[in-house]
């Protein structure tokens, strides 16, 4: 029956997706499958708490559906919060105005929402970004009502100046407040640090950089500088207050071109290093960040940033820690693939990335829009690429000792169908990153290997001690069951046999 399953999963991904060209691509057990939800596009606007609670609920739910098991979700904007901040105001990307409190708790709501579904939850800040061109007016808890100097205007937008110690501490105040009051997994920035250039406009830090150049003669050395100084002190911050959390970043898509370092990609765009002056890769080999999701939003065959190359190059330079892709899902679907025009590019991407060992997985820009299955590309997830439920990777760097496995399973009768049930290991002298959060249910049948290294004997990923076994199964089957700390670090199995 299992493998029957099986064939009919495949038959079918190829009826609902018959433009799509597929490759044999075995999906991993381990894989960071992530996804983004943003609040800066005004998506949540007009929504009241019970209308904003349905959305993200269903979005959560149609991502799971696809084995999506990170949700990074935004909440600091412009210097505001999507949460309960004894710090800053109230975020408009709410309620349509700053400081106005929405009555209830985004981030508490998706961190337990998220865990319900065996998601992990990273929470996104934009560090320096202090106003966008769209807000008009900024509440009177907003730091710069209090400390005016601390800012730069520029294109219409406010930024906290990162040359100043004040702005890097305050940053941290947040992180710090973020991850030791909320349960979120990972703290996570993105590309944003010193404003993307606008022709003909000058970020005004002139001045600082003469008072202050602490030796430094190159004035792009001396903001790589400032960057770098930040970075070091939000991982520090993070691992001192919550070990087990996750420190993130999110560049944009170009390190340096070529024609700028010879250690560049052949590509001819923005770069993340001479014109954000954020120096990813000095941070990877450092350890001062714990994964990498570089934006490689292009399609492949782009002239001036081909995706295929950027991937490539990536795999080569950023390997010293957890290398994600991050993936746009519209303009993916709205690429024919160079070798089958009757099809999209998001085979070939994922064939790619699955090839090169130094990828561990990607995460969607946007979360919407693959919930929305746009260019059926959830379909083709949740029925190819995704089949599978898949842990995290590893973060042998964080923590790499397994918890110990669980005790007690057995099989017993219910009103609407049998269960599997088991105890939680033993949490006697068990420290806080050790703490067992998630078990893994294999299901191997009669005659098969039991091989619990194989994704497709998964057949649940759940923060439950108990398992619904399936009403129309026929045979014999043996179920082995793990346990997952923090880390996701995995304990070994202990096994029942079911016949039904």
């Amino acid at each position: 029956m299992k493998y029957l399953h099986r064939i009919c999963m495949t038959i079918l991904a190829m009826l609902i997706c018959s433009t799509v060209a597929f490759s044999e691509v075995k999906n991993p057990k381990r894989e960071f499958r992530g996804a983004w939800i943003q609040a800066v596009n005004g998506q949540f606007l007009g929504m009241g708490e019970k209308d904003m609670k349905v959305y993200l609920t269903t979005m959560l739910n149609d991502l799971k559906k696809a084995n999506v098991n990170a949700i990074i979700f935004q909440v600091r904007v412009e210097g505001d919060a999507l949460y309960k901040s004894p710090y800053e105001p109230w975020s408009r990307y709410l309620t349509g105005t700053q400081g106005k409190n929405p009555g209830w708790d985004p981030l508490e709501f998706m961190v337990k929402e998220a865990h319900a579904r065996s998601m992990e939850l990273h929470a996104w800040i934009n560090p320096y970004r202090a106003k966008t061109k769209g807000t008009r007016k900024l509440a009177e808890q907003h730091q710069i009502s209090k400390h005016p100097e601390r800012f730069i205007r520029y294109d219409e937008q406010l930024f906290f100046n990162p040359s100043l110690q004040s702005n890097r501490d305050w940053i941290c105040t947040i992180v710090k407040d973020i991850v030791s009051r909320y349960d979120v997994d990972g703290l996570h920035i993105d590309d944003y640090f010193y404003p993307y250039p606008v022709g003909g406009k000058v970020f005004d830090d002139e001045n600082d950089f003469r008072k202050d150049s602490r030796g430094i003669v190159d004035k792009g050395d001396w903001r790589r500088d400032n960057v770098n100084r930040l970075i070091w002190q939000m991982h520090k911050t993070v691992r001192e207050t919550k070990p087990w959390v996750k420190f993130g970043v999110s560049p944009f898509g170009i390190y340096r071109n070529a024609a700028s370092s010879p250690d560049g990609s052949d590509t001819k765009g923005l770069q993340s290093y001479d014109n954000l002056y954020a120096d990813v890769l000095h941070w990877i080999n450092e350890g001062w960040v714990d994964y990498c999701i570089p934006q490689v939003y292009w399609e492949i065959g782009h002239t001036a940033a081909d995706y295929e190359t950027l991937v490539k190059w990536w795999a080569q330079h950023a390997s010293k820690r957890p290398l994600y892709i991050g993936q746009d899902v519209n303009r993916t679907v709205r690429a024919a693939d160079l070798r089958n025009s009757n099809s999209h590019q998001q085979p070939a991407k994922f064939n790619l990335q699955r090839s090169l060992p130094a990828i561990q997985g990607s995460c969607l820009w946007d979360a919407a829009s693959a919930a929305k299955n746009v260019g059926r590309y959830r379909d083709v997830l949740a029925q190819y690429y995704h089949s599978s439920p898949a842990l995290m990777p590893k973060y042998k760097f964080i923590d790499n000792k397994a918890p110990k496995k669980v005790r007690g399973i057995k099989r017993i009768a219910a009103p609407d169908g049998d269960i599997l049930v088991w105890l939680t290991p033993n949490k006697e002298k068990t420290k806080p990153m050790d703490k067992v959060v998630n078990y893994v249910v294999y299901c191997f049948a009669k005659g098969e290997k039991v091989n619990t290294e194989n994704a497709a004997n998964i057949v649940a990923i759940t923060p439950n001690n108990y398992y619904r076994l399936p009403a129309n199964a026929e045979g014999k089957f043996t179920y082995v069951v793990t346990s997952l700390d923090r880390m996701q670090n995995e304990s070994k199995g202990k096994k029942i046999k079911v016949k039904f």
